[in-house]
């Protein structure tokens, strides 16, 4: 996953600029964050803590379902910003605006009862766990996903009752700021969601202020700065550090449906997105019919104007992005990988990489080794379903991945063997409100969405009523 380093700079910055990366052309620009700003906007989050928390569950709710109503409303606008600031898709920047909102719909829906205290029978009167909100929540996100990748955390965490100070990535801060204000509208507690824009030095001032806890997600280098940051302080953390989702088509996989699925599951949001597929293992059998198919889609893909909605694959989010992708396909090829489709960047204004197909791949290629952050996709052929696991779990990253097999229960066998947080069978990984989210390895650390990542931001406490004290009792830690 890339985001901003979060290391601290020589210098500070005192702005931000917005670039189109279609064009490369500046949109606009951005002052940065002091740390007194950082500060003000802590003490504003820490003073709507005391009001905010005491709302019921429902009342937090009511305010969770008029932001998904505005989400819903603001959907081509908000779509329109994604895009233009990152370079997503206009067919996949709107879905990614109704999205948020039914995450709001859900956590609106099924909080309260989340939230609910659970009775434990025990030696007392009366026992249960409480669920209390922990204070205010650090939020530090990347670009790719620059609204869901927020309300993947906010929509949880507020509604437990915490509230949050959210830094956007420095490549989309109109995206982070349209969220302030959609939060502001639905009339919550003044400074519930507080924007605050920069990069890494204003990531280091959040953790730093009177936060209670921090949600990271990006580059595993950044989240071990970030753990560490916070753990000084011990300062709990939710980390989503990326991925390299191994994709396992087995001898019976129904073979078109497992081509389509490449497709999609490795060339969504231009490649870069933490949940691609981006490892491609097959087995001897059919690995000659996958390929055949898989590159006669890939080739078939539109490469143009991220607004247009006939286009398939906008451009890279930035210039250095761009060539360190090119870099590792490259050196993947001096290695012996294979070029079968793509591979050379395109000669046009803007940042625009080609769907890349390779094969002859090795597990000590860059493309198969590092985490690939574009539309490439290495195809390494295996001789049976162990060795597909064996080289799907040599990768240090430990996200999700996807096993394609006609026999749901043999799939499902080497699904269960594969090390990481999330495994789908015959389909890609996608991100679900009803599911945990989240990985093991250098993926990160905890959970988010579903009930798992609403807990995360809570308080667990355990309540024993008695109604008289015990005449004897026997104390071990």
């Amino acid at each position: 996953m890339s985001t901003d380093l979060f290391l601290p700079p020589k210098k500070a910055r005192r702005w931000i600029e917005t670039v189109n990366p279609a064009n490369g052309k500046v949109i606009k620009r951005f002052r940065v964050a002091t740390r007194t700003d950082v500060e003000k906007s802590v003490e504003r989050a820490r003073k709507a803590f005391e009001k905010w928390r005491q709302f019921t569950p429902a009342k937090r709710a009511g305010f969770l379902q008029r932001a998904a109503e505005l989400f819903r409303s603001k959907k081509d606008k908000l779509g329109r910003t994604i895009t233009i600031e990152m370079g997503k898709t206009i067919k996949e920047a709107v879905p990614e605006v109704t999205k948020c909102a039914w995450a709001m719909e859900y956590f609106a829906e099924n909080g309260p009862r989340f939230l609910h205290p659970e009775a434990v029978n025990t030696d007392a009167t009366d026992g249960y766990i409480a669920f209390e909100p922990l204070g205010v929540v650090a939020s530090i996100m990347p670009w790719n996903f620059p609204l869901w990748q927020c309300i993947r955390f906010a929509a949880p965490a507020l509604m437990a009752g915490n509230t949050a100070v959210f830094k956007p990535s420095s490549v989309t801060p109109q995206s982070g700021l349209a969220l302030e204000q959609i939060f502001d509208q639905t009339g919550v507690v003044p400074g519930t969601f507080n924007v605050v824009l920069g990069s890494s030095e204003v990531a280091s001032y959040m953790i730093e202020a009177n936060t209670t806890a921090v949600s990271f997600t990006g580059s595993v280098p950044a989240g071990r700065d970030v753990a560490e940051q916070a753990g000084r302080q011990l300062k709990k953390v939710v980390l989503e550090l990326g991925g390299s989702d191994p994709f396992i088509v087995l001898d019976d996989a129904d073979i078109e449906a497992a081509s389509t699925g490449a497709v999609a599951g490795r060339f969504i949001n231009n490649g870069q997105s933490c949940i691609c597929s981006k490892r491609f293992f097959v087995e001897k059998k059919v690995a000659d019919e996958f390929l055949d198919r898989f590159i006669a889609k890939t080739k078939s893909l539109k490469v143009g104007d991220p607004l247009s909605p006939e286009t398939d694959i906008g451009p890279i989010v930035r210039e250095n992005a761009l060539r360190a992708l090119d870099q590792q396909v490259k050196r993947s090829a001096r290695m012996g990988a294979k070029l079968e489709v793509g591979g050379e960047r395109l000669k046009r204004k803007g940042f625009f990489y080609p769907p890349t197909i390779l094969t002859e791949v090795e597990p000590d290629m860059p493309v198969m080794k590092e985490e690939t952050f574009g539309p490439v996709a290495p195809v390494m052929v295996v001789k049976d379903d162990e060795e597909a696991v064996k080289y799907s779990n040599t990768s240090d990253f430990g996200l999700g991945g996807s096993v394609w097999g006609r026999d749901v229960r043999r799939a499902e066998k080497v699904a269960r063997q594969i090390a990481t947080g999330m495994v789908t069978v015959n389909n890609i990984v996608v991100s679900d409100p009803r599911m945990p989210f989240g990985g093991i390895k250098q993926s990160g650390i905890g959970r988010e969405l579903s009930r798992y990542g609403m807990l995360e931001f809570t308080n667990i406490k355990s309540i024993r009523l008695f109604e008289t004290s015990p005449l004897a009792y026997v104390h071990v830690e």
